[in-house]
């Protein structure tokens, strides 16, 4: 035991190791926030679609050998986020379906991308810590710790100002609509928020890995907890803490961080899903 904690104090005197700490503890809070929503709203498969548009933008932002990538890869993933919104609500496409269409399309065209104007010796690593995170979150700038803790701030506040507006859309949307609540607006926010989450988590887990963020540790709260104040919190203390389990077991392991994440949210949500069968049977 002492050997771990020797190594854990080796580790966390070096910055980019408490940075990647730091951030994955924000991304994990923020996206178990909304997720309680997206699943309750059944949008959950957004989170995919955006993760696959953020992809084909960091190819384009190679592409012209943009430095700093996350602005724009921030604007085209929002955008992105508000026109599958919008294109939701089309009758003749069900919104799964577009969701589907741009994923595949922005996987595709941000590969074929960096093959073709890639100048990089290693295309195949750089594609794949893009996809999976395996490296991103070791090499954060305090740029994009300090971007993160914002944006991470702004999503909390939002979450907490506005929670009354978003707990009465996530079940009845109608309902709200009925009582004057602007839900399209609302909507709309969620989306963009959606959207910052998945810029930030990108770092993380990778483009592929990101509804593991958003889906697990509210399908986990959901197998015990009904309320919908009981789940997010649960799935907030869980998610802070899967991550940051996570992370260390990468530490230590010597596994890529990204996907030692998601094995401890599977762990955890099959430990969750068997207690609420125990619970629902007695």
């Amino acid at each position: 035991m002492s050997d771990i904690y020797e190594k854990l104090y080796y580790y966390f005197q070096f910055p980019f190791v408490r940075y990647a700490l730091i951030v994955g503890v924000l991304i994990a809070l923020c996206s178990s926030l909304l997720g309680v929503t997206l699943v309750l709203k059944r949008f959950s498969f957004i989170g995919d679609g955006l993760s696959h548009v953020a992809f084909g933008a960091i190819a384009i932002a190679s592409v012209f050998n943009l430095t700093n990538d996350m602005p724009f890869v921030l604007l085209i993933t929002v955008i992105s986020a508000i026109a599958l919104l919008a294109a939701g609500n089309n009758r003749r496409i069900n919104g799964d379906a577009i969701i589907a269409m741009i994923s595949v399309s922005a996987l595709a065209i941000g590969y074929l991308l960096m093959n073709i104007f890639s100048v990089s010796t290693n295309l195949s690593g750089d594609v794949c810590s893009t996809l999976f995170g395996s490296t991103s979150i070791l090499t954060l700038s305090v740029y994009e710790v300090w971007l993160c803790a914002i944006l991470s701030f702004a999503v909390v506040a939002f979450f907490i100002f506005f929670y009354n507006k978003i707990f009465s859309i996530s079940f009845d949307e109608n309902f709200s609509r009925a009582t004057g609540t602007k839900a399209g607006a609302y909507n709309i926010f969620i989306a963009v928020i959606i959207a910052i989450i998945i810029v930030l988590a990108m770092n993380l887990v990778g483009s592929l890995l990101i509804s593991a963020l958003i889906v697990f540790p509210a399908l986990s709260a959901m197998s015990i907890f009904k309320s919908f104040k009981s789940v997010t919190i649960c799935s907030a203390l869980m998610s802070v803490t899967c991550t940051l389990a996570g992370i260390l077991i990468s530490i230590l392991a010597g596994t890529p961080v990204g996907s030692t994440i998601v094995a401890v949210y599977i762990v955890v949500f099959a430990l969750f899903y068997g207690v609420g069968k125990i619970t629902v049977r007695k």
